[in-house]
Order: C-alpha cells, then structure tokens, then sequence
C-alpha cells in the first residue's frame, strides 16, 4: 500500500458517517478503557498492598502527566497532519509518519532523562501535610524514578497509536495495546509481591511492569508500521528529519503540548491543594481521579475519533460533514456519560471500595472521602463528554490554538482559582475541592460548544495551491534522495 492510498477502513470522507464514526471509535474507546487497565492494575495490587502505596501513585500521576504531555502533543500533531494528507490523498502519509516518528523519539529520550533527574525537586514542590510527606513522598519517587527510564517505551506506543489514528486504522493499535495490558496485569502481583525467585519490589515492581509491558507495545507497534501494510507505508529516507515538516508538526504540536502541560500543571496546583490535608483525603482524591478516568476515557476515545474524522474531511474539502461528525459524536458521547453519571451518584461505593482492598487504619474515611468526590464529579460527566469532542474538532481543523484557550479557560481560569477560593477563603475544607472540579468542567464545555457553532474552525483548510506546490517539491527531494541511494 503507498502511502497516498486510502484503504477501505481508513476512507471517512464518504457515506453514512454513522457506520465509519463507529468502525473508528469503538477501537479508540476500547483502545482508552486499556489505557485506565495499566492504572487499575497498578491501584488495585498497590491498594491490597498499603494506602499510603496508592497515595504515592495519585501523587506520581500528575508529574508523570506533566513530563509526558509535551511528547503527547507533538504526537497529536503528527495524527493531524496525517489525517489531512490521508483525507486530501496527497501521497505523504508515509512522510509525514516518519519525520513524527524520528522527532518524537528525539523528545522521548530528552523528557525521560529530564524526568529521572528531575523527580526528587518535582516532589519537594509539594506543600504535603506532615504526615504525607513522611510516608507517601519517598514511595512516589521510587514510582516516578523507575518510569521516566521507561518514557521512550511509552511514547513509542503513543506515536505507532497516533499515526495509525490519523490513518484511520484503529484496530491494529488496540490489538497491541490488548497484549501489553495483559502482560502488565500479570506483572503487577508478580513484582510488587514477589513471587519464587522474584524480588518483592512493592510500588517499584508496578512501575517495572508497566515499562516492560510498554516496551513490548512499540516493538511489536513499529513492526507494524516499517514491515506491514496496516499504515502509511514508511521508507527509510523517511526518518531523516527535514526542517520544513518539523516546523509543521512543531506548529501543531506546540500549542497542543502547551494544553496537555497546562492541563497536567492544572493537575499539579490541584494536588498541591489536596494535599495540604490528611493523607485519607489525598489517597480518596486519587482514587476519584482514577475512577473519573475510567468514566471519562470513552470521551477520549470518542474526542480522538473525531479529530481523525475532522482532519480527513477537512482534507478532502468537506468541511460541512466534519461539522455533522462533530455533533453527532457530541450527541453520542453526552448519552453515554449520561449513564455513567447515572451510576455513580446512584452507586458510588462499591466503585471506590474494589480499590481498597487492604485493611489498615484510614480505609473507612478514605472511602468516605472517596464516594463523596465520585458524586459530585458525576454531575460534569456529560460536560466533560461533550468537551473532548469538541476539542477533537478543533484540533483536526488544525485549530490546536484554540484548543488551548478553551483548557487553559476550564482549568486554570475556573477551577484552579475556584478551588483555591473555596478551600482557602470559603473555609468549604474537601468539599471545596470537589466543586471546584465540577465548576470547572461545566464553564469550559458550555463555553467551548459556543465558539463551536461560530464555526470560524472550518477556516483552518490547508491552501491547495500551497499543497500542489509542497507536493512538487517533496516529489523533487524524493527524487534527488532515490538518485543518492542509487549512487
């Protein structure tokens, strides 16, 4: 397959949008519940373990999520660009693949040695309560350190999952991320219990696991992608970076890292907040993040379908379908989160005990804690739904801009300030903490749907004459690189 063909399960521009929105989506929901997996897997084996081991994690998550949104979003980038040349059959695919690939790595090795280094000033930030500073910040360390050597492995995945996204294949990534997953569930008890000759490594054998469960994902993801036909087909002249696709992909990719960053610096000042109470608040707030994210990763799966989608038809110069793909997805993401609301409020329990299994002092208030920031999220579940669509459309118009406004508007203009206001001025205590989210997802989604029907996003359309003209010249350079192979 060349890379300027479109296959059959790639092709979104024609037909009922209907069927192929979900021949995409289903992968990706699927592909993001997995994704929760790797967390749950972890939480649960460190939740049999201690409170203060699952604490560690919610306080490693945000950091790890700071490090890793940079590399996410020149990814995003490469997904977006892909999606318009696969729409507009401009024969790149495999181009645009490569320079991705090549600079994403570059990124990877950089963040994760900055990551490694940088762990132990990370934490020391945190205002943690006494308590929290004794037993819960040495063991996050101990997380963080293990999993910033493996970032390259992460980012990997991230990329062969992006570029296949942006194809319009999102099978063969959620076959692969099926067979990691299961090898991290194996893992987690092996390594953080010890088992026979096995070390008992506690909260650093959940972070091996991951690293080695991931490190199988991209190998076998890049084995796909150079010698398959499931993707763009990727030569490798292709990997030797060039300036003006680099500049492409940093133009999409800065604005897009930038909100993946400010929302993980969003999720920083938040557990900054947090943790200035007891370590039962800190260890509920984790654990409602964790089950919040169970909840809200079909959103991101259904928000990355749709910035494939927008992307290819935007391509193709269909920009009034890629409208009809946006509300459609909105409409079928709102019933969907609409439901799982439902269940929250009406059963929040059970969700937040499966991942208190050990039985030590503080179990019972954190599970209080726990239930009570489960039902109070709930009520945002549809508005958070709603969002990531949205913010999938944007960012397959090329709009990764505005992207950014509409999340730094939700996090850092609402919630941040009014989670501090209502802890720190309001005297609202945990309760405080569980508005200011609620508040927060609310303002950013009413408020991002109303620029969308401006519809000034659809400007976002690559020049055709600056296309033909790209086009000659890349056919030019392939030219000239064929002659010096040759020679």
């Amino acid at each position: 397959m060349s890379s300027g063909e479109v296959s059959d399960e790639s092709s979104l521009t024609e037909g009922s949008l209907v069927r192929p929105m979900f021949k995409l989506a289903w992968p990706l929901v699927v592909i993001q519940l997995l994704q929760v997996a790797y967390n749950v897997g972890d939480t649960f084996w460190l939740g049999a373990l201690s409170p203060d081991a699952v604490g560690a994690v919610s306080l490693a998550f945000p950091l790890l999520f700071l490090v890793i949104a940079v590399g996410a979003g020149f990814t995003t980038a490469g997904s977006i660009l892909l999606a318009q040349h696969t729409g507009a059959e401009s024969g790149k695919g495999g181009l645009i693949a490569g320079q991705t690939i090549s600079f994403i790595s570059l990124i990877a090795i950089v963040l994760g040695i900055v990551g490694y280094f940088a762990t132990d000033p990370m934490l020391e930030l945190l205002p943690a309560d006494s308590d929290t500073q004794t037993a819960i910040l040495p063991l996050a360390g101990d997380y963080l350190r293990i999993f910033f050597l493996g970032v390259p492995f992460v980012f990997g995945f991230f990329v062969f999952a992006a570029l296949m996204r942006g194809y319009g294949n999102t099978r063969a990534p959620m076959r692969v991320m099926v067979i990691s997953v299961v090898v991290n569930l194996v893992l987690d008890p092996l390594l953080i219990f010890g088992v026979g000759p096995l070390p008992r490594l506690e909260i650093e054998g959940a972070a091996v696991a991951t690293v080695v469960s991931r490190g199988l994902a991209t190998v076998i993801g890049f084995y796909l992608l150079y010698y398959t036909t499931t993707g763009p087909t990727i030569e490798l002249h292709h990997l030797r970076p060039r300036l003006e696709y680099v500049t492409e992909i940093t133009r999409l990719g800065v604005p897009t890292a930038l909100e993946q960053s400010m929302t993980a610096l969003a999720l920083v000042a938040m557990t900054a907040m947090v943790v200035t109470f007891p370590p039962a608040v800190v260890a509920a707030y984790g654990l409602g993040n964790r089950l919040i994210s169970l909840a809200f990763l079909p959103a991101m799966g259904m928000g990355q379908a749709t910035d494939s989608i927008v992307g290819q038809n935007l391509g193709a110069g269909r920009a009034d379908r890629a409208a009809k793909a946006t509300w459609l997805a909105s409409g079928v993401i709102g019933g969907i989160m609409a439901v799982a609301g439902a269940l929250a409020i009406l059963f929040p329990e059970p969700f937040v005990a499966v991942f208190l299994t050990a039985e030590e002092a503080g179990r019972a208030e954190t599970l209080a804690y726990g239930v009570t920031y489960l039902q109070f999220a709930a009520f945002a579940f549809v508005f958070m739904g709603i969002m990531q669509v949205m913010l999938g459309a944007f960012r397959g118009a090329g709009n990764t801009k505005t992207a950014l406004v509409f999340s730094v508007l939700g996090l850092w203009i609402v919630r941040v300030p009014v989670t501090y206001y209502l802890i720190f001025v309001a005297g609202w205590g945990t309760t405080g903490i569980w508005t200011g989210v609620v508040v927060g997802d609310v303002v950013g989604a009413l408020a991002a749907v109303a620029w969308f029907t401006r519809g000034t996003w659809k400007e976002s359309l690559v020049n055709e004459a600056d296309e033909d003209s790209k086009t000659a010249q890349l056919e030019a350079t392939e030219s000239d690189d064929t002659e010096s192979v040759a020679e």
